[in-house]
């Protein structure tokens, strides 16, 4: 039960995400956000490109999901990914392990041997003449 509910939870939550993350960056639907991590990116991609941003590219792959969207294949893949990975996660859980019990204090007996407290080092002392 706890990992069908991983796995619906990673689902969702990663076909959910994709869009939020995309717009979060700067690829929104009106385009690319102006002074955004998308629009350095597409300067980046434009110079390195001779002036222009070429088709296929992944800022063009990134400006095209966040103005339409992923396709309905995309969200299937993006969601059992999802779904994947939250039921693994859920299912990876262990239990702390016990405890073990409390062992009482004993008081040494004769034959153990007692820490002693450590001796200040020779030559610390002043000598006196």
């Amino acid at each position: 039960m706890q990992r069908a509910a991983g796995a619906v939870v990673g689902g969702v939550l990663a076909v959910a995400a994709v869009p939020a993350v995309l717009g979060a960056v700067g690829f929104t639907g009106a385009g690319i956000a102006a002074s955004s991590l998308a629009a350095k990116m597409m300067s980046a991609a434009a110079v390195a490109n001779g002036g222009g941003v070429a088709a296929g590219s992944l800022v063009a792959t990134l400006q095209s999901v966040g103005a339409a969207g992923l396709s309905t294949s995309s969200n299937i893949l993006l969601g059992s990914v999802g779904s994947a990975f939250g039921a693994w996660l859920a299912g990876s859980k262990k239990e702390p392990p016990s405890s073990p019990p409390a062992e009482e204090e004993k008081e040494p007996q004769e034959n153990e041997s007692q820490a002693e407290l450590p001796k200040p080092p020779i030559g610390s002392e002043k000598q006196e003449k």
